[in-house]
This record gives structure tokens, C-alpha cells and sequence, in this order.
């Protein structure tokens, strides 16, 4: 039993792990280092081309809980998170360059895959394939895709990375460590703005030269993406309500909180480099610099990296795909990550889980595992699957996509989350066994 999977992104790399731990030999085929996109700049698998956060990891939040499913469910990437964290409060983030190599030295030292490396423009006409190549898909796979599918089955929206600094360009004087309301560990940085600063500084973020980005409008963002200049653009306080919200992060130096903060995460294990939180852009490099440069506690910043922004393809999967990612028309092939629909680097990772895991029970001779709706691994399959979506965008995981408790719960949003994932967790581990016990290692 043998299966081609497309990509060594974090859906691709999940779904080659799953099947091979089960005993499939799996081709993995990946395009770098022969060829880039414009948001890869490194050669390792499972590279993470914007935020190195995966989210909350807290259980009240939906992505946290997702999470936590992952790990229950023997999840490559999730182990390799967990192995390779750095310090970020309630959240998930990890040493961007140590998580990829990890993945990478796993995938590729695992004796049931073999890594094939160069472009693959032609879906597979035989054999069983799980395509995860990817929102930025090469145009010949693409190409190919389209025409398996049909007009109208792919669509486009516009992504962007947030820019990354060296923590010793931030001048410390001007900023400080903290969490916001005292949560976890003070393991954000925290630049504050005054109003004058704050007005001088979105002036010129709302007009500063933005780089071409052919089909770029502002309609076109992912919400949950977008860059903060077009942010901004929505209001003056836009950004005071977001990401430089101040509430719940006071400055030693007054003992009041500022008018404006930026944050800073860090993005390596070494604490050397810090990443702009929310911070999003497609601005022209001196745009960048020049504007970035007037937050106060970033005046001589290092840019080690500048902010991007790229174009994401992504299938119109409703009646297209099944609760499996499996390509309804044609079993044979499965689809993964971001190209579904799903929104987000767990998300990801999790369509390949389930795509790998599905596929490796079907060439076994297996019965499908029954996820159901009220588990967030259900959830997220039904939601990419439901032909009853009229307006299919991409969608990270959420409560609002679970079944409600069918009863009252006191306490607020917080107490009625933790008792969905409560609910949820429980399936989870009467399906353990199940999922777990092909696995071969």
C-alpha cells in the first residue's frame, strides 16, 4: 500500500506521519529548495510564513482545545510545538526555525517516507494522493487542480506576515516586560505610545505607499489576517480596539496604562528576535521602516524581517469534499490544509490529521472513525464539507461551529467554553483507542 502526498507544509507533513505510523509507504513530494514562493525562506518542512504563535492554548478558547484534541490523538505537529515552545503567556508559539527543523528531521528519518524533491504539476492519474500543497500552490498544480474540478471551484483571498525585529534595536527604556492583566509569565514586550506619538504614527500608517499586489483591494483580506495598515484605515482607534489595545498592561514607570501598545513576541528559543504582534502588512520595505520606526521603543529597530503579503488559493470545498477532505467526484484523492478552507496553522495541521488517518483506515480495510460535530477535529471536517454554506470563506475553528450544550451554564463565556471542551474532550478519549490502534511504531 502506497500514498503520494503533495507538500511538506504542516497539513502535508501530518498527513505523510499518520499513514506511515500505520504502516503505508508514502511519497512525499515537495518543491523546495528547487523552487519558492514568495513566502517560504527556508528549506525545512512545516515552515511557518507568518506568526510563529499557534494561538491560545488555553481550553476556553476553541483553538486551545483543538489543540489539546491533537495531542490526545498523537499529532506530529502539536508534538513537535510542545517540544520546541518559547515563552508567550496563555499562548502557543514556538522557535520558528527549531520547530521546522524538528518536523523535518522526524518526516524525513521515518522508514515509510520517501522524499521526493521538485515541483509536481499533474495530479497522480493512479494510485491514492492526499494534495496539501498549499494556499500558495504552484500555477501548474493549480492549473491541474482547476481542471479536475471544474469552473468555479477555487477562489483567492490576500494573507500577510508581520515583520520581525532584533531584540537589541528595541530600546528597553521605552518598553517593557509584561503579560496582559498579569496572565502566564511577562513574556510580552511592551511599547507604549502616547497620543500625540499614537496620531503622528497612524497618519502615517493610513497613508504610507503600499507594495503591488496584482488583485489586492481591501475586501479581499482574510479578517483573521489583516494587514493592520488596512486595519487602520477602518478608524483612528481601530487599532487602539485591537492589537495596540492598552487595557490590562500598565507601565511601571507611571503605574497607568498608555494610550496605544505594541507588542512584541518573541520568535526564537534565544529570545533574539522578536516579531511585531498584529502587525501584518504588504507596505513597501522603507515604508516599513520608516513607519514602524516612529513607535517609540522601535526608533533604531534591526528589521531582520520585513512584512509580506501573497495571494491564497482555496478550494470552494462545500459539496465538493466530504467530512474526510476526500474529494467526493474521486476517492481516491484527498485535500489538506489551508487550500480547504480552514484558517490557521492548527487547522491546518489538523485537516491532515484527519485526512492521513481516514486514508489509512480506508486501505487497511477499516471503517471510518465517527467524529462527531461536538468535537472540534468534527467540527472544523463539517464545517469545510457542509453543502448547506452559501458563502463558503475561510474559517478558523470556533465554538459557534460546535452543537450548544442543549442546557444553561452560569458563570459567563469562559465557564460555558471550558464545559464544551469538557464535553468535547470526553469523546476524544472514548475514540482514542480507535484512532491509536493501527499505529505500528
Amino acid at each position: 500500500m502506497q500514498v503520494s502526498v503533495i507538500g511538506a507544509g504542516l497539513a502535508g507533513c501530518e498527513a505523510a506521519w499518520q499513514l506511515a505510523r500505520r504502516g503505508i509507504r508514502v511519497t512525499l513530494y515537495e518543491m523546495k529548495p528547487q523552487k519558492r514562493t514568495p513566502a517560504h525562506q527556508s528549506d525545512d518542512f512545516a515552515e511557518l510564513c507568518c506568526s510563529n504563535s499557534l494561538r491560545s492554548d488555553r481550553l476556553e478558547n476553541a483553538v486551545g482545545l483543538l489543540k489539546e484534541e491533537m495531542r490526545r490523538l498523537g499529532s506530529l505537529i502539536l508534538a513537535c510545538a510542545d517540544e520546541t515552545k518559547v515563552e508567550a503567556g496563555g499562548a502557543l508559539a514556538v522557535d520558528r526555525h527549531g520547530f521546522a527543523a524538528l518536523v523535518t528531521k522526524k518526516v524525513r528519518s521515518h522508514p515509510n517516507i520517501t522524499v521526493v524533491e521538485g515541483e509536481v504539476t499533474e495530479i497522480p492519474a493512479q494510485g491514492n494522493v492526499v494534495i496539501a500543497s498549499g494556499p500558495l500552490t504552484s500555477d501548474a498544480l493549480a492549473n491541474a487542480i482547476a481542471a479536475k474540478l471544474g469552473d468555479g471551484h477555487t477562489l483567492n483571498f490576500f494573507d500577510a506576515a508581520a515583520p520581525l525585529v532584533s531584540f537589541e534595536s528595541v530600546d528597553m527604556e521605552k518598553a517593557w516586560f509584561a503579560s496582559r492583566y498579569d496572565k502566564g509569565t511577562a513574556d510580552y514586550v511592551n511599547c507604549a505610545m502616547g497620543e500625540e506619538e499614537y496620531q503622528a504614527f497612524w497618519e502615517a500608517l493610513v497613508t504610507a505607499e503600499q507594495a503591488e499586489v496584482h488583485g489586492f483591494e481591501d475586501k479581499h483580506v482574510f479578517e483573521g489576517c489583516m494587514p493592520v495598515e488596512v486595519m487602520a484605515r477602518r478608524g483612528r482607534d481601530t487599532l487602539r480596539y485591537g492589537p495596540l489595545k492598552p487595557r490590562g498592561l500598565r507601565d511601571p514607570k507611571t503605574g497607568k496604562e498608555p494610550f496605544a501598545v505594541v507588542q512584541l513576541r518573541r520568535d526564537n528559543a534565544e529570545g533574539s528576535i522578536y516579531n511585531l504582534v498584529g502587525f501584518q502588512t504588504h507596505l513597501r520595505f522603507p515604508e516599513q521602516k520608516r513607519v514602524f520606526s516612529m513607535i517609540p521603543a522601535l526608533h533604531d529597530a534591526d528589521f531582520v524581517r520585513y512584512g509580506v503579503m501573497h495571494r491564497n488559493t482555496y478550494l470552494r470545498s462545500p459539496g465538493l469534499l466530504d467530512r474526510y477532505y476526500r474529494l467526493i467526484a474521486d476517492g481516491r484523492i484527498a485535500f489538506a490544509g489551508q487550500m480547504t478552507g480552514v484558517e490557521g496553522y492548527v487547522e491546518s495541521a489538523a485537516s491532515g490529521f484527519l485526512a492521513g488517518v481516514e486514508m489509512a483506515r480506508r486501505l487497511l480495510g477499516e471503517r471510518s472513525v465517527d467524529f462527531p460535530m461536538e468535537t472540534a477535529v468534527g467540527a472544523l471536517g463539517r464545517y469545510v464539507s457542509n453543502p448547506t454554506v452559501v458563502d463558503f470563506q475561510p474559517m478558523n475553528i470556533n465554538f459557534g461551529i460546535m452543537p450548544p450544550l442543549g442546557c444553561r451554564i452560569r458563570g459567563g463565556k469562559r465557564v460555558k467554553n471550558a464545559a464544551l471542551s469538557e464535553r468535547s474532550l470526553a469523546l476524544i478519549d472514548a475514540l482514542r483507542e480507535e484512532v491509536l490502534q493501527d499505529i505500528k511504531e
